[in-house]
């Protein structure tokens, strides 16, 4: 792993299939919207050996023309969403209800998207990190962001363990003051 600025990493890593589904669709996804990958793929992502059915993604709002054009270009790339046609994944994501795409005939894995709506989530947009990997990039929130909200708010096992995970990966490169920051506030 090697930091090219505070906001981006070069990471080396062999490609699983796991890796080419989700950088498949967010190279589609980049096209029409700010998006970053959140949850258990970032402990993936960065060497943890563990399995996971979904990839977590924020995605900034889209109103109904710009959500129909991804939707389509989604579906001519061979992803279906699981979560019902065009109009109801529209209306679930502004239900602040999330939607689920996989590949065609396919439930796993899958990418899970909800629109950024809390000032936290937006913010993950904007104060991403860029991951350069030998067969692509993705964004992601950062890693003080990512460790606090599985730390606080998640705290299942699983979620721990990735925390740790992350502050084993990245360890002597950690914000503290930033990581601190967002625990408060994760506890409000």
């Amino acid at each position: 792993m090697k930091f090219l600025n505070k906001n981006t990493i070069q990471l080396d890593r062999v490609k699983t299939e796991l890796d080419v589904f989700a950088f498949k669709f967010c190279k589609i996804l980049e096209k029409h919207v700010k998006y970053v990958v959140i949850s258990g793929y970032v402990a993936i992502l960065f060497g943890r050996a563990r399995g996971s059915e979904d990839v977590d993604i924020f995605v900034e709002e889209l109103n109904q023309t710009q959500f129909y054009a991804l939707f389509k270009e989604l579906k001519k790339a061979g992803f279906e969403c699981i979560s019902g046609g065009m109009k109801t994944a529209f209306e679930n994501l502004n239900e602040n209800i999330a939607i689920r795409f996989a590949e065609k005939d396919q439930f796993i894995p899958n990418m899970e998207i909800k629109f950024a709506r809390k000032l936290l989530d937006k913010s993950s947009l904007t104060n991403h990190l860029k991951v350069i990997t030998p067969f692509g990039y993705i964004y992601t929130s950062n890693i003080e962001q990512q460790i606090a909200f599985k730390r606080v708010c998640l705290g299942s096992d699983k979620d721990l363990e990735d925390a740790l995970h992350l502050e084993n990966v990245f360890k002597g490169k950690l914000d503290k003051v930033k990581l601190n920051r967002f625990m408060r506030v994760f506890r409000q």
